[in-house]
């Protein structure tokens, strides 16, 4: 889970990325005040079933491997997509727990002999090492004909290496996304922010009622590089945001300074970070939500920032999405507000017919609508009836998502080589937890993380 990028969207991607936005806020705040019951996810639960809309092989005695870091309910909601692929093929598949990052733990298994069949890659540059390093396999035809029947160009590029389709993106997410506790908010008379201005606003009045402003999930990097990434996007502009994505420009950059003194402004305001820099280093992901959620009107945190996937973790506490829990869009730092997208990827590492089978069901609406049903997910499939999605505010998320087309950006520490951009302790990751501890140190910070880009792209 981690999870639009690339140097072509310029010009017209701003505008693009701004009604985006627009349409998700507006569709939030309509949809946010309509789900005060359950109603509307008891008609969704009621929706059509989804028909065979690709033709599979049968492949009864066939056994295939599948690797994932997914844990929890993201590895029971993707193991009953997997379980339709059998029922539909008759071939048995393995899920097969990973650990980040995943290409050391590829890398363990082929140096061992016994590669997975296919892997779910949450990072552009994953791909790319498992090309480079010659594991990954080109999709098939079939395959190739399901991506571009359902996907936008945007999405059928990010798989793509050296013009060829490797990558099939299955799980995709909407990383421009702040959710609160509803009590919270309005103990406190908080609003809804529009900008960042307008957000330590919020926090402040949050914090004046007694209430930590923000929860945030300082021991997994990747959560501190997705804060820096919406804040880098929204007020350095796209076209910076591509250059500083493939190192054309360093991270001692004025725009990275500039972006992360915005950043400390809020790291660096005493009390504003639940358990304060140390408690926040030592908090997960998965913890920075729930904590946002429980402990009654006095929960230690009142808004905790990710992406749509928050979703599940919110279903581990009794706040129920639209009512106790509500979400807004990032803020705009700049101009704009941003539009970050993150995904995982399906790449075949041992060829075969049901290995290829797999990806050509994985690039569906069939598989896209099982997992959409249990929540927690978006998918990038123009294709998928948005009735499948359980409530409306994911109903509405998944739409702004498709209505971004072609004109999102990629998760930029996703695009990076992974020792720079998606390895714990090290890199990108290590670099911004140091600077939550020590936000003042902007400076240091850039140098820090030229030294590791340096490295990691072989300047």
């Amino acid at each position: 889970m981690r999870t639009l990028r690339q140097a072509r969207h310029t010009g017209s991607g701003r505008i693009t990325a701004r009604a985006a936005a627009a349409v998700l806020a507006g569709s939030l705040a309509l949809t946010l005040s309509a789900c005060g019951g359950d109603d509307s996810d008891d008609k969704a639960d009621k929706g059509k079933d989804s028909a065979s809309t690709v033709p599979l092989p049968k492949l009864d005695g066939e056994k295939i491997q599948v690797a994932a870091v997914w844990t929890g309910a993201e590895q029971a909601n993707f193991k009953k997509v997997l379980g339709e692929f059998e029922k539909r093929t008759g071939a048995q598949v393995t899920f097969v727990p990973a650990q980040d990052p995943i290409i050391n733990f590829l890398g363990s298994k082929i140096a061992g002999g016994s590669p997975p069949d296919i892997a779910m890659l949450p990072q552009v540059g994953a791909i790319q090492q498992a090309v480079d390093k010659k594991w990954a396999k080109p999709a098939g035809p079939e395959a190739v004909k399901q991506l571009a029947k359902n996907y936008s160009k945007g999405w059928q590029d990010l798989g793509k290496v050296g013009g060829k389709q490797y990558g099939v993106y299955f799980k995709a997410a909407n990383k421009s996304l702040v959710w609160y506790n509803a009590k919270v908010f309005e103990n406190a008379g908080a609003q809804e922010p529009k900008t960042w201005k307008d957000f330590l606003g919020t926090a402040q009045t949050v914090y004046d009622s007694g209430v930590t402003p923000v929860s945030v999930g300082g021991a997994d990097g990747w959560t501190l590089t997705d804060w820096f990434e919406n804040i880098y996007l929204s007020q350095a502009g796209p076209e910076k945001y591509d250059q500083l994505a493939t190192h054309k420009i360093k991270w001692t950059d004025p725009s990275v300074k500039d972006a992360l003194t915005t950043l400390g402004s809020l790291f660096g305001k005493k009390d504003y970070v639940a358990g304060g820099a140390d408690g926040a280093l030592q908090t997960e992901f998965p913890a920075s939500v729930t904590q946002t959620f429980t402990g009654g009107e006095q929960p230690k945190a009142g808004m905790v920032f990710e992406g749509d996937f928050v979703g599940v973790n919110i279903a581990d506490t009794e706040a129920k999405v639209g009512t106790d829990a509500k979400v807004f869009p990032f803020p705009a730092v700049g101009d704009e507000p941003p539009v970050v997208s993150g995904g995982d990827a399906a790449v075949l590492l041992k060829e075969s017919k049901a290995g290829q089978a797999l990806l050509t069901f994985l690039a569906s609406p069939d598989a896209a609508e099982i997992w959409a049903k249990q929540g927690g997910f978006l998918s990038p499939v123009k294709n998928v009836d948005l009735a499948a999605y359980p409530n409306e505010v994911q109903r509405s998320m998944a739409k702004a998502l498709i209505d971004a087309g072609d004109d999102f950006r990629f998760d930029m520490s996703d695009q990076a080589p992974q020792s720079f951009g998606g390895t714990p302790g090290k890199g990108e990751w290590k670099a911004l937890q140091d600077f939550l501890k020590n936000p003042k140190d902007v400076k240091g910070t850039q140098e820090t993380l030229e030294a590791g880009a340096a490295k990691a792209y072989k300047d």
